[in-house]
Formats: C-alpha cells, structure tokens, sequence
C-alpha cells in the first residue's frame, strides 16, 4: 500500500533507550499484515498466524509499565498503533486494541495489588486478552459456589472481540442479589469456558467477535475487579472514554486506508472519461473535487481524534485526581471525534469507488471490505445517540453521564 498519510508520523528508526517500541519492526508488521488482509477477509475465521506475528512484536507489552517487565508504553501509543494497522486490517487493529483495552481495565477496576502481577504475567507469558465483558448481555449470572471465595459463572456473552486464541478473559456477569455489574479477569482454558467459532458477519471478520459461553465456571474472590470496580470513580469511568477513543482510532484508520487505496489505485496518467475535457485522469475536475473531499473528510478527523487523544491521554496521567467535571469534559471530546470518524470512514469508503470506476469493484480486489468493516463497526453503538449527548451539553451545557459507553 503507498505510504499516503493524512498525518505524517516519524519514519521508522532503530529502537532508542526512550521509545517503547521498535518502530521499523511494527512497519514491517503492517507491510505483513496488509499483504494478506484482502485473502484474508474473504477466509474469515481466526487469524491464528497473524496474531502470533503480534505476539512475536512484543507490542502485546507495550503499555504495561518497565518495572513489570513491558515497554513502558502510554495508551495513546497504542491507539496510534490501532489507527496504522486499521489502514490495512482493521480486525486486526480491533484485537490489538482490545487487548489493550482489557489491561487498562484492570488498571482502571481493580488496585495495584491487583493488576500489578496480572501485567507483569502478561508481559512474561507474552498473554494475549480478550474481551467477555458485554453490559447488555444479561444472561449471564454469578452465584456463591460451595466454597468460601469462590463463586460460579454460568450463561452465554456475545461479541466477545479477541476470546479465539486469548490467554484471559476480562468476564461481565449479574448477581441476583446487587444490579452492578460483577466483572473478573479468568483465564480462557478455564474449565467451562466455550468460545463459539460463530462470527461470520459481513465486516470485521477475523476480529472474532462471537458467543462465549460459561457453565459453572469457577470465579475466585481474588479475580473479581472491585476497587473501585466498574464505574467506581471518575477515574475508573474513564474506561467507557477509552473505548470509544479506541473505535474513533479504528474508524480513522479505516477512513485513511480507504484514501490510500483510492489513491493508489488510480492513475494519474489515464485516460479520463469519454466525456471528460480534461487530458488525464489526474486533471479530471471531477476527481480532484472528490479527492479534496475526502481529504477534508479524513483530515477533519484526524484532527479531532488526535485532540481528543492528548486529552483522555492527560485525564489518565491524574489517576484518582480526574474530577467529574474533566471526565466529562474528555467524553465530549472523544464522542466528537467519534462522530466525525466514523462519517470519514463510511463516506470514503463508500464513494472511493466513484473515482475509481467499475472495475475497482473485482471481487478479488476486496476494496469493499474498508466499507464493509466500518459498516459493521460504527454499529457498536447508535452514533444518534451521541449526537444527541453532543446536542445536550452544546445548548444545554449537560456533559454526559457516565455509562459503558459514554
């Protein structure tokens, strides 16, 4: 794929004492990943080889801190990283991403104590996480087991993003007894863990989003995230900020790459349409006015996310000192950049296809697929309704509530 960004970022360079990743390794893994994405969402199904290229990276470790054995890596360089890889293979950007998103749960659910020896695993045993942790599944519950501290999971989750071939589970269930979420981090292979090879939807398709399901599964006192547990505190509420800045990065990527594509799959010397008065296609009004489009589509966007990127960056950094107030402050940010995104990424993705004609749409070129992936991914939840919160504090002066997904 030619390197067209909308925002340069530094070319690749050996590894230095301050940079927590090898940024001609992660150029390398993209290359690889880009090679192959195209056969690889007409397969579907896990990508077993290319996460075991991310775990080779050594960028499962990238945001958990040195002194536990990883690169030492803030969020925002894993959301930079999620943007370059959904360029190429937006699935695989969403597992990485995920991934990371399960290890900032801990931090943001659970104390020190607790998520300080569950990363410094991570980054011995080269873990990958998936996710278990859906709040509008409630069929999944969580009763005392027979013994003291232990308790029993039974019940079904679905769009559980990265559970194929994960090491750990972030897991949500219900107690009869309490409304709060209960949620736990618990090894896959643990007994009574299924998970479902049933993702076979029309985008997104080695992202693995399908069912897992629980049959008496065993759930330690010691595993269950408490302190403060979910949207415990300001602080901990800034989980839901993240996982929304994670999409708008995926969203992005996916807006980018299709401009890419559009780019590179057009030359600039050809011939223009019959009726066209330009000499080349390069000079064709028409295309250019497209191009400067999605340019100030793709544009407008990075721009936003990267606002709202240093700002949940800085919230993060306060830990518990993160008021109510700038909490919200950073969802507003984030649900602007979240809009903005992914409209780049379903206009462009869509009418690349105008500029470059009918033969861009052979199926074995697959350009449909950054369509197709940000199709399914800006449903995860109704843009609507966060131009609805956008709406209410612009006139209202209202910052959202926090929610999972605000």
């Amino acid at each position: 794929m030619p390197d067209i960004l909308v925002f340069p970022r530094p070319a690749p360079s050996e590894p230095s004492a301050s940079e927590p990743y090898d940024r001609a390794a992660l150029a390398e893994l993209i290359a690889g990943l880009d090679a192959t994405a195209a056969a690889r969402d007409q397969a579907g199904g896990t990508a077993k080889a290319e996460r075991d290229l991310i775990r080779a990276s050594g960028l499962l470790a990238l945001t958990i801190p040195v002194e536990l054995g990883g690169g030492g890596g803030d969020l925002a360089d894993a959301l930079d990283i999620t943007r370059q890889m959904a360029a190429v293979d937006s699935s695989l950007a969403h597992l990485f991403a995920f991934h990371h998103f399960q290890l900032a749960t801990l931090r943001f659910y659970a104390p020190r104590r607790q998520w300080a020896p569950l990363l410094e695993a991570t980054a011995r045993e080269g873990w990958f996480w998936g996710n278990a942790l859906n709040p509008l599944d409630k069929t999944t519950f969580l009763t005392p087991g027979p013994d003291i501290g232990e308790y029993r999971v039974n019940g079904t989750k679905s769009f559980c993003s990265g559970a194929s071939d994960s090491d750990m589970l972030i897991v949500s269930a219900l107690r009869h007894d309490q409304p709060e979420l209960v949620i736990a981090a618990i090894p896959t292979d643990r007994d009574g863990v299924k998970v479902h090879d049933d993702w076979d939807n029309i985008g997104q398709r080695q992202t693995d989003s399908g069912r897992v399901s629980f049959r008496d599964v065993v759930v330690l006192d010691s595993e269950i995230l408490r302190e403060p547990g979910p949207l415990g505190s300001p602080f901990a509420s800034l989980r839901s900020t993240l996982g929304q800045l994670i999409l708008t990065h995926i969203y992005l990527g996916l807006a980018e790459g299709a401009l890419t594509y559009a780019s590179g799959n057009l030359d600039p010397q050809g011939v223009p349409w019959i009726a066209s008065e330009a000499t080349s296609v390069g000079q064709d009004p028409f295309i250019l006015r497209n191009f400067g489009e999605y340019w100030v589509q793709a544009a407008g966007a990075g721009a936003l996310t990267e606002r709202a990127r240093r700002q949940f960056r800085d919230a993060f950094s306060l830990g518990d000192q993160v008021t109510e107030t700038l909490r919200g402050e950073v969802a507003i940010s984030v649900a602007t950049a979240k809009v903005a995104s992914a409209r780049a990424a379903l206009e462009i993705s869509s009418r690349m296809f105008e500029v470059l004609g009918a033969r861009s749409t052979a199926g074995k070129l697959r350009l449909d697929r950054f369509w197709r992936n940000a199709r399914v991914h800006t449903l995860h939840d109704p843009i609507d309704y966060k131009l609805l919160e956008l709406g209410d504090w612009r006139l209202n002066g209202q910052l959202p509530l926090p929610s999972f997904y605000s």
